[in-house]
């Protein structure tokens, strides 16, 4: 059915749909795996950014503490990352990925490529280049 054409000229609106379609997909290959995209986030970050505390895990995530430590949990359980005292430090605890985490994280970016494929097959390959640079110029904002 045919979306009122009000909403089609609002880029807000447009922009929510293709997230909302987007994220869902994404959020589906997840859960096939029995993950959540908070569990993508910590191994890209930890991957992206090196060793963290938790505290400043949750800081860069802007995710709550309490949800951070099942979050952490979880992927200690499943051997994706290593939990370890602070040598300077024994207060805190430092998140770092292990290779089985690096690995996950491998296949779990091939996914969100393979949605990102989907979500945009009516675009060129050089306008989601430009898409993907301007979606950036904007978040940067």
């Amino acid at each position: 059915m045919e979306k009122p054409p009000t909403l089609l000229g609002i880029d807000a609106y447009l922009l929510s749909q293709i997230g909302k379609a987007g994220r869902n997909r994404v959020a589906d290959r997840l859960a096939a795996r029995g993950l959540r995209l908070w569990h993508f986030a910590v191994l890209a970050a930890l991957a992206d950014f090196g060793p963290h505390s938790q505290r400043d895990l949750s800081v860069r995530l802007t995710v709550d503490v309490s949800d951070m430590a099942k979050v952490l949990d979880q992927l200690t359980a499943d051997d994706r990352i290593d939990r370890v005292r602070d040598s300077a430090d024994r207060r805190r605890m430092l998140v770092s990925l292990t290779d089985q985490g690096r690995e996950l994280l491998e296949e779990l970016r091939r996914d969100a490529a393979e949605v990102d494929r989907e979500l945009l097959s009516a675009l060129t390959a050089a306008e989601r280049k430009q898409l993907h640079a301007l979606l950036l110029k904007v978040s940067r904002t």
